[in-house]
């Protein structure tokens, strides 16, 4: 059936009005033509190139995800191309509506050589150190002596043996959780993300151990993958790389907390020596020990010389010196008070005699009387006084009482 045909056919799905199979199929063709050339990367899972086509498979470097492949021009596809081979593609999607089938046409292949990979590599050097992942500031310290430490390495690997050897050898009773993964090859990347995602997760776990022995530039590749680095760099739980030898510097080395030369120098990095630790504690007890007997020896020599001044070898000396300082006080303050209370005496004597002096018995001592009515009051003048009136007179002694016999 071809467009034209398909004029007539909904252009809604619905169960009423369903679309036919042809309709579905040419509506994906345009949908999937629509992306137009897209290049992709991948590794050869199978590959077979005749005098005019070739047909295969691509596979994801990371993920179980292939795609069917195929060219006419077989002109633009190296000869020696083979399976497994990481490859660079320009491919076309393309969609056969007859049986259906999602195929990617090749217009161009080549195999990615060491040079473009390290060109890659570099580009993602630049960009991490551009964002801060790389820089000192970021880095974590690591634990003193780690509660448990995470490793991540090869089954039966020559770097777990180093790493557990020395470290057990440094400190006795230190504890591993140690995940066994791929360390080359395409399924490495992803198996080394899933195991830094677990031990990161593991409360228990201080540190991670990332090794593997040397290798080639190809073998440790996945130690580059973008991923797996900005995945150590964002981890909450301190990382150590020990990747390859001194020479092998991998991406992860510029993120990670801790850049070990060889596995063994990582396992002397996160664990102190014990017997070091016990020296180095026997060091300082014995400075100690002979810092406090100096101060001791110090200290009773400074008691032995005050010991030996004449003051301490007769305190009597210091007491005499202020009992004579204290009589000297004593008489001056005797001397001051008994000045002090003579004429205090004399002022006295002279209020008293004011006193007396301005005395009302004084007065009537002299010969003079006081006379009141007999309502209490003191009579000043006789002219107002009435006969008949009672008068009490008080004398310097005793009173009397008088009544008035004719007015004036």
């Amino acid at each position: 059936m071809s467009e034209d045909e398909l004029v007539g056919a909904p252009k809604v799905s619905s169960e009423l009005s369903p679309w036919p199979v042809s309709r579905l199929s040419l509506t994906l063709k345009e949908w999937i033509e629509r992306l137009g050339v897209l290049w992709i990367e991948g590794e050869l899972a199978s590959i077979k190139i005749g005098p005019s086509n070739m047909f295969g498979e691509l596979r994801d470097l990371q993920i179980e995800n292939s795609v069917s492949i195929h060219s006419w021009n077989v002109a633009k596809i190296p000869a020696d191309l083979k399976q497994g081979d990481r490859v660079l593609a320009l491919i076309k999607p393309a969609f056969w509506p007859k049986g259906g089938k999602l195929t990617m046409q090749v217009m161009e292949m080549r195999k990615v050589g060491l040079g473009e990979l390290l060109e890659r590599i570099e580009r993602l050097r630049a960009q991490l150190t551009a964002e801060g992942l790389t820089s000192i500031e970021r880095k974590q310290p690591l634990p003193f002596l780690p509660n448990k430490i995470g490793l991540i390495t090869g089954k039966d690997s020559d770097a777990e043996k180093d790493v557990l050897q020395n470290a057990r050898l440094r400190w006795p009773n230190v504890e591993f959780r140690t995940i066994h993964t791929l360390v080359q090859g395409d399924k490495a990347a992803p198996e080394v993300i899933a195991a830094i995602k677990t031990l990161d997760e593991d409360p228990e776990v201080d540190v991670i151990i990332i090794t593997r022995g040397g290798g080639s530039f190809e073998d440790l590749l996945p130690f580059s993958d973008e991923s797996l680095v900005r995945l150590a760099a964002s981890c909450t739980t301190a990382i150590v790389s020990a990747i390859g030898h001194e020479k092998d510097s991998p991406l992860l080395d510029l993120v990670a907390d801790y850049r070990a030369s060889t596995p063994t120098d990582a396992a002397k990095r996160v664990v102190p020596d014990i017997a070091q630790e016990i020296s180095d504690i026997e060091k300082i007890r014995d400075r100690m020990y002979r810092r406090l007997v100096s101060t001791i020896d110090y200290e009773l020599n400074q008691i032995a010389q005050l010991l030996n001044r004449p003051v301490m070898k007769d305190p009597s000396v210091m007491v005499k010196v202020r009992v004579d300082e204290l009589n000297a006080l004593r008489d001056r303050s005797n001397r001051g008070f008994k000045s002090l209370l003579e004429i205090e005496k004399k002022e006295i004597k002279g209020v008293i005699a004011n006193l007396r002096s301005l005395s009302p018995q004084s007065t009537m001592d002299r010969g003079y009387s006081v006379v009141q009515s007999d309502d209490g009051k003191i009579v000043r003048d006789a002219t107002k006084l009435k006969a008949g009136a009672v008068l009490r007179i008080r004398a310097a002694k005793g009173e009397t009482r008088a009544s008035v016999l004719a007015e004036e």
